[in-house]
């Protein structure tokens, strides 16, 4: 049974930075695309940025280029966001999700965490 669990979210003011964390049971995280994804309130889940390890991949959203990290830790089997620069418009449910094959797309993405509350104060 695959089960993702995200950490690390929290509050912030804009320029600030947090580190979100995913931690996977029964799968391998650098073995297929896992992405983070997130969704504000009253709008659709978007995503953020994906990393797919063994084709060499790693794609962000043009909102958060420069300002975001995805990584793994193949070691810790762990998955990780590391968010600089925040803004307000960060502001959302931060889903850890992987797919069980190298497509990214949101629709691709059969395991799905929780979440992980951030919130970024002007």
């Amino acid at each position: 049974q695959v089960q993702l669990l995200e950490s690390g979210g929290g509050s912030v003011q804009a320029g600030g930075s947090l580190r979100l964390s995913c931690a996977a049971s029964g799968y391998t995280v650098s073995s297929n695309c896992m992405g983070w994804f997130r969704q504000a309130p009253g709008k659709e889940r978007e995503r953020v940025a994906d990393i797919a390890t063994p084709f060499g991949r790693a794609d962000y959203a043009d909102s958060v280029k420069g300002r975001f990290t995805i990584s793994q830790d193949n070691a810790k089997n762990t998955m990780t966001l590391q968010m600089n620069s925040l803004k307000p418009e960060d502001t959302a449910m931060y889903y850890c999700a992987a797919s069980p094959n190298w497509r990214c797309d949101i629709n691709d993405m059969v395991y799905w965490g929780k979440g992980t509350l951030v919130t970024i104060s002007q």
